[in-house]
């Protein structure tokens, strides 16, 4: 195992570690959620503030309108997140879209080395298509688990199935947001922070704009049933 695999094998130990954690004790949510928060904020802000560098009205309008709006999405972010672990029927949910997303990054970045092939897009050169279809398999593989271990919870496949494909696809969408941020930027990643990752956005990214839609999904769909 090369130092960068042991760095990130490492540093992915702790955060699985750290979210467990996270839904297991609230005092450890809130003060979780209120660190990364911060910190993914600062990251963000720190990629827009190296795309706009020009020091003009119109310009200095924007990086605060960017920066204010933001820090809202990540404070109602936030909210979503503590409300949907800390409440017993959303709890299971929570942890079935998180697991997506991290199913969904897992499998891109296996799929993607092993079979590697033809480029997924130029925002995001190390971003396969191989990797892509990686993706939303491994995301797929997590039904039939809570199907049939949380049945009184996850009553019905068809439904689950769809929402895991979606998140995937969101969490794609957020991880290639970032990227073509970064690409903006001039930089690799958004923060180094996290050995073998990065920063903390690098590794959220994809469940900013997964996790509100799965919730939403998951209202339309199992509401209907």
């Amino acid at each position: 195992m090369n130092n960068e695999l042991k760095k990130r094998t490492m540093t992915s130990l702790f955060l699985l570690v750290l979210m467990y954690f996270m839904f297991t004790y609230a005092y450890i949510l809130i003060i979780s959620l209120i660190i990364i928060s911060l910190i993914s904020w600062f990251e963000f802000y720190g990629l827009v503030s190296k795309i706009f560098t020009k020091n003009n009205f119109k310009i200095n309008i924007l990086r605060n309108l960017i920066k204010a709006l933001s820090l809202v999405y990540l404070t109602l972010f936030s909210f979503l997140i503590f409300i949907g672990i800390n409440q017993d029927n959303y709890n299971s949910n929570m942890f079935f879209l998180i697991l997506i997303c991290i199913c969904s990054d897992t499998g891109g970045l296996i799929f993607g080395k092993i079979f590697k092939g033809k480029k997924l897009t130029k925002i995001s050169p190390n971003k396969t298509i191989s990797g892509s279809i990686g993706s939303f398999i491994l995301s797929i593989i997590l039904v039939p688990f809570f199907y049939y271990f949380l049945s009184e919870k996850f009553s019905n496949i068809f439904n689950l199935t769809v929402i895991a494909i979606m998140v995937s696809f969101a969490c794609q969408l957020g991880d290639l947001f970032i990227s073509y941020l970064k690409r903006k930027a001039k930089v690799k990643n958004t923060g180094d922070l996290l050995p073998g990752h990065g920063g903390f956005l690098d590794r959220i990214d994809g469940i900013l704009f997964a996790v509100p839609l799965g919730m939403i999904m998951w209202k339309l769909l199992f509401a209907a049933v």
